[in-house]
Parts: structure tokens; C-alpha cells; sequence
């Protein structure tokens, strides 16, 4: 007893057996159960789709893993859609300053995102429908297409997974299509045991039709099949081999039998069955079934032990299949279906007892195969969604967005009268900015070329507290102003200098009236400015209706970037200005001086 493995026997005095329900292990030289699944699985080998798109690139079997329904892609839209709704709300709290923050930047994208109901927007009567893009619309834009593409995803998750429908026709058969079937089938039956191929005695004979009726008979197993047996871990597997078979009877059975040999009884735990056929010629397609016994019983799955003199039969039934959806594909599609168990012993005493017994040294094991030849089933596969329906489905997708979100667009413009023409603050503040940029940008370029002093309007006004001094700039032979130059042309620039201000106002008409000179001692008061400045007087004569027109509008882009020809003819309209203003001046001066001549004249002559 001390030299038998673990959850062992002893019998006859000096062999070992493995206990009910255990079989000996080579590997380890123990006695160990058997824990095969007792589930049977089948499948027909077929895929329509070996070359679609969505299946191979995109892995959709192992993306179903983890999105089970369409519930998850709803589920993810309506929380980007909040997430975005939320966003935009909180986000209208913030201030829009002067145009510079970043929040006045993010606020102003989005308005620029109003890209489905710009031409939605509310109209007062009799006004014409132009795009308006507004940060309502932008926002509701968005949500929309969110929305858009989260039912497409859920659409396109129907199509893949509930795209075709496999439909059956029975049709009754007659010897011509029986006579296409042309399949190699394999019969793989593994005995999970501690035995050998030794302990296998080989069949010689195959029973064909039914055993007593006229179309009972025996032929040489060569004749239809190749019997082989090789050694497994889990026991003597037995191999039948048919090519090209052509089945001309609707039922078949083979059997074959272990016996014992010296310190290997003729004994099992289970069976392990795997049945595939698939066609001579495209050999693609495969059909199988296989599955695993290990119990004589349906009711329980308690370990037992198959020994004994009564035969294990397994029954497998055969049916022609036609899959028209893959070129008419011909198969002979293998059923199990029914395991019928011989001796079986549940207790170690019956074991023990068998073991004892030279008559229950064997294992029966029979191979019935039943051809279901009266019918022949045909598979076509169908697709529920053609492409009409699915732009139907998309089509309509695309409509319950958009018009949920321009309902919500025309209620909220309707009811709250604030969000009519926000766009319009948006775009005064954007342009206020640009405007304001380019303008920094003139000043920075006058600044560089003529230099700071030309700026410096607190030391103009410090400087010239009498008057006002007008200094233009020469233009070159190209029309282009320079600022450096030499001698002479920086003596002639000093002498005509611009003083440009961020806001010029020219005196009214009124001011200029009440400026008219009181007495002859501030007609006389003169007016010194740089080197060449010329004397004028302190006070403007206003000239009956010649009123000085006011200064010419600064033609600025709306652009970021201001091109160098606006700013030349910005300058040329302020040379020209500047020289009209210097001929009223001339003008004005010499009737000033010709108003004192007349004055002095009287005196002179009562001084005479």
C-alpha cells in the first residue's frame, strides 16, 4: 500500500487504481480528478463579414465587450451635452472688460462657432435675413451636433450589431443534391483515463444502415475510413478520417473496445469528443461540434467510473446544410445528441470489485452516426437595413437636433429680449480693440520714424503756450517721408512739425468768435516757436463763412495687421490737410497785416 499513489486502491493484493472518479497522472504519479467542462458547444465556422470594414479594423466584437447596448452611447452623449450646456452658462457670468481677457477671447469663439442658425436668428419686421453669429447660437450649434453624434454612434452601433438576419428554409431533398454534398469529416474521440493506446484492441468492420433490416451491412472500415489512435495527457484519443465523403446511408456505426493489461486496467473517467467537416474544396469553412462526458448521469454531476461490459454509445446526427449568403456553400453540419452510458460504477467498493473481476476488465465505446438526408436546410442571410433606410434613419437624426436646439434658440431670443443683439456688443468691443491696436500701431511707426518729441504733446503745450505751431514734413522724390536726412532737410523738418494726438478736435465756429482780439496790444503779441518759426498772431480772426473744414478721417482695417500703403495715404491726407491750413493761415496773416497797415495809416498822418 505504501507504494500506491495518493486517492488510490489496492486490489488483488498488490495493484494500485485510481479511486472512483480519479485517474492517474503520469506527470506527477498521482491520482487526480478530472475537471472538464460538461458544456457541449458548436458552431457552424461561417463569417459573411472575413473582409468588412468595421469588423477587422476597428475590432467591433471586442468593443461590444464593454459597450453592451446603445445605453452607453446615450448615456455618454447626455453627459457631454450637459458638461457643454453647463460650460457655456457659467461661462456668460464672466465680464467682457475692454476685449483683452481671455474669457472675452473664449466667448467671442464661440459666437464665431454659430455655424447652423446664423440666419435663425430673431428679425425685427420688414428687415433683411442676414448671418448673425451670436454666443447663443454658437453654443446651441454645438449642443446640436453633439447630440447629432451621439445617436449617429448609436446608429451605427445597431447597424454592425443587428445588421443582417439569418434566415432557414427546409426544402425536401433527392439523390442529385444529396450527391453534391462532397465533405471531409474528422472524428476525434479521446477516452480521459490512465490508459494507452495499448489497452485498445482495433475494430475491423463498419456497420452501415440499421442492424436487422435489409439494409443492414458490414463493410471494412478501410473502405470509408482511416482509424488511428495516438497518446494524450488525458488518455488514448481516436481518430476517424474520411476525405471526400460522399454518405449513401443514413446510418452508420463503428465500436471499439480497451482492455486490461498488467498494472493498466481497462477503466475511464469521461469522454472528450470534437466532430469537424467542412468542404473538399474550399476549405475556409469549417463546422464542428465537440463537448466532454464525464458523468452517466443528467441529474447530477457526481464523479464516476466507466468500466464494465456494457458499451458507451454516442450518438451524433448529420444534416446537409446550403449557406447561399457564401456561394451556395455545401457542409455537412454535425450534431451531438445523445450520450447513452454502458457500465458505470459510482461507489470504490463496485470499482474495487470490478477490478477483481476478469470479465468487466474492458471498456465498450460505439461511434453511431445518424444522416438526417430527408431534408436539406438552407441559410441566407439578410439585411434588415439597406442604405435607402439608413440615410432615412440618419436624415432624421439630423432634423430632431437641430430642431430641438432651434426651438430652444427662438424661445430664449423671444422671451428674453437682451439676447437679441448680443452679437452686436460683442462686435463693438472687438472692433473698439482693433481699432485701438491700430492706431498704437500708427503712433508707434510715426514715433520711430520722426522720433519721440513728435509724440510729446504735454511739451508741445509747455513750449508753445501762445500759439499753435503747424511743422509738415518734405516728401522725398518717391513720396516717401524720412526721417533722417541732411542738415537742411532736418532744419526745413523742425520748422514743420506734426503733433499727432490719440483724439483731434478742431475749435467751433463759437470759440472762434469769442476769440476775436480786444485791444491792439494782442494783435501785436507774438508767437516764437523753434528756429524758422514764423510770428502770427494769438488770436484767430474768424473770416466771415470761410469756415476751415474738419480734419480727414484715419482710414483703418478691421484686420489685425494694417498694410504700410494705408498708412502712406493716412500722411498724404494729413500733408494735404496741413497745407491747407497753412494757405488760410498765410491768407489770415496778410490781413492781419494789412488791417494794422490800414490802423497805423491815421495816425501817421495826424502826427504829420
Amino acid at each position: 500500500m505504501a507504494s500506491c499513489p495518493k486517492n488510490s486502491i489496492l486490489y488483488n493484493g498488490s495493484h494500485c487504481a485510481c479511486q472512483v472518479g480519479y485517474f492517474l497522472n503520469l506527470t506527477s504519479n498521482s491520482c487526480i480528478t478530472y475537471t472538464g467542462s460538461s458544456a457541449i458547444q458548436t458552431d457552424s465556422g461561417i463569417d459573411y463579414y472575413a473582409a468588412s470594414f468595421p469588423e477587422n479594423f476597428f475590432s467591433f466584437d471586442s468593443i461590444r465587450k464593454f459597450t453592451q447596448s446603445q445605453a452607453v452611447f446615450l448615456e455618454a452623449t447626455l453627459v457631454m451635452l450637459l458638461s457643454w450646456l453647463v460650460f457655456c452658462f457659467f461661462l456668460r457670468f464672466t465680464k467682457l472688460g475692454d476685449g483683452r481677457n481671455v474669457w472675452f477671447k473664449i466667448r467671442w469663439w464661440i459666437s464665431r462657432l454659430d455655424v447652423c442658425f446664423a440666419t435663425r436668428h430673431w428679425l425685427d419686421d420688414q428687415k433683411l435675413v442676414v448671418k448673425r453669429k451670436t454666443e447663443l447660437g454658437g453654443t446651441f450649434s454645438i449642443a446640436s451636433w453633439i447630440l447629432f453624434t451621439g445617436l449617429f454612434a448609436a446608429l451605427l452601433y445597431q447597424i454592425i450589431a443587428k445588421r443582417t438576419i439569418e434566415v432557414h428554409n427546409v426544402k425536401a431533398t433527392n439523390a442529385p443534391d444529396l450527391a453534391s454534398f462532397r465533405n471531409d469529416m474528422e472524428f476525434n474521440m479521446t477516452t480521459v483515463s490512465s490508459m494507452s493506446c495499448l489497452n485498445l484492441q482495433r475494430p475491423t468492420t463498419l456497420l452501415a444502415g440499421s442492424s436487422g433490416f435489409i439494409n443492414g451491412k458490414v463493410f471494412p472500415i478501410s473502405n470509408f475510413l482511416n482509424f488511428s489512435c495516438y497518446n494524450t495527457s488525458l488518455g488514448p484519443t481516436i481518430t476517424l478520417k474520411c476525405s471526400n465523403c460522399r454518405l449513401n446511408q443514413d446510418y452508420m456505426s463503428i465500436s471499439w473496445q480497451f482492455v486490461d493489461l498488467p498494472n493498466s486496467p481497462a477503466s475511464a473517467v469521461g469522454f472528450q469528443f470534437n466532430v469537424t467537416t467542412k468542404d473538399h474544396t474550399r476549405g475556409g469553412h469549417l463546422s464542428f461540434v465537440s463537448g466532454t462526458l464525464k458523468n452517466g448521469s443528467n441529474f447530477d454531476d457526481s464523479p464516476v467510473t466507466f468500466r464494465g461490459v456494457d458499451t458507451n454509445v454516442l450518438i451524433f446526427n448529420l444534416f446537409p446544410h446550403i449557406y447561399r449568403s457564401a456561394n451556395d456553400l455545401r457542409l455537412i453540419q454535425p450534431l451531438f445528441h445523445e450520450f447513452v452510458p454502458g457500465s458505470v460504477l459510482h461507489e470504490t467498493s463496485q470499482l474495487q470489485a470490478s477490478l477483481e473481476r476478469a470479465s468487466d476488465g474492458k471498456i465498450n465505446t460505439t461511434l453511431y452516426v445518424n444522416y438526417l438526408s430527408s431534408y436539406i436546410i438552407e441559410t441566407e442571410n439578410q439585411t434588415i437595413i439597406g442604405a435607402v433606410g439608413f440615410l432615412a434613419d440618419l436624415g432624421g437624426l439630423y432634423c430632431i437636433s437641430m430642431g430641438i436646439f432651434l426651438y430652444l434658440l427662438v424661445q430664449f431670443e423671444f422671451r428674453i429680449k437682451r439676447l437679441r443683439n448680443e452679437d452686436s456688443i460683442l462686435r463693438k468691443i472687438r472692433n473698439r480693440r482693433k481699432a485701438q491696436e491700430n492706431w498704437d500701431k500708427v503712433r508707434k511707426y510715426v514715433m520711430y520714424t520722426w522720433g519721440p518729441s513728435t509724440l510729446d504733446v504735454d511739451s508741445h503745450s509747455k513750449e508753445e503756450s501762445g500759439c499753435d505751431c503747424f511743422k509738415i514734413p518734405s516728401a522725398h522724390g518717391n513720396g516717401s517721408i524720412r526721417g533722417g536726412g541732411s542738415s537742411r532737410k532736418r532744419r526745413h523738418l523742425s520748422s514743420m512739425d506734426i503733433s499727432f494726438r490719440k483724439q483731434v478736435s478742431l475749435p467751433s465756429e463759437k470759440v472762434l468768435k469769442q476769440d476775436i482780439p480786444q485791444s491792439t496790444k494782442d494783435e501785436r503779441k507774438p508767437c516764437v516757436g523753434s528756429n524758422d518759426a514764423v510770428a502770427v498772431q494769438h488770436q484767430v480772426l474768424t473770416l466771415g463763412d470761410d469756415i476751415i473744414p474738419p480734419p480727414p478721417m484715419l482710414e483703418l482695417k478691421s484686420g489685425s495687421e494694417i498694410e504700410l500703403s494705408d498708412i502712406q495715404k493716412n500722411f498724404q491726407h494729413l500733408y494735404d490737410y496741413n497745407v491747407m491750413l497753412r494757405e488760410k493761415f498765410v491768407a489770415t496773416q496778410s490781413l492781419l497785416r494789412a488791417l494794422a497797415a490800414k490802423s497805423l495809416s491815421p495816425t501817421t498822418q495826424r502826427r504829420t
